[in-house]
């Protein structure tokens, strides 16, 4: 019988991409409705969100964007594994008719980023025009 050392090895980057599992996201929101906003809430551990996370809202799309960094050190260290995800990652969120984008906030805290997205009342029917006569 062959030796785990015998067989063929793939290389990292290539073991990642065969290893992955497509049918999930690079990682997991929650969505929901609270007090007049659409809040999501996105499960990302392990980053720097000032340094490596971007989160835009424009034509009523809320994307999140970032990346993880894996540390050299680690792959210095004899016996070297890992299943950690690392390298850029984004995910669009349509947002709900009467999504009001200027005064979109967002937090991160422990490993959990929150973004609230104010939306107009259901019964809003929008800006009234005046018309002019004459």
């Amino acid at each position: 019988m062959a030796s785990r050392r015998d067989r063929f090895e793939l290389p990292e980057p290539m073991r990642r991409l065969f290893e992955g599992d497509w049918e999930v996201p690079a990682f997991r929101v929650e969505e929901f409705r609270d007090t007049g906003a659409m809040v999501v809430r996105a499960e990302i551990p392990g980053i720097d969100p000032e340094k490596d996370l971007d989160v835009t809202v424009s034509d009523g799309t809320l994307r999140i964007r970032g990346e993880r960094r894996e540390e050299a050190a680690n792959r210095a260290r004899n016996g070297y594994r890992s299943e950690f995800k690392y390298g850029s990652f984004s995910r669009d969120i349509q947002l709900p008719a009467g999504a009001g984008t200027d005064q979109v906030t967002a937090s991160y805290r422990d490993g959990v980023l929150e973004v609230r997205v104010p939306i107009q009342d259901a019964g809003s029917t929008g800006r009234k025009v005046p018309v002019s006569h004459g």
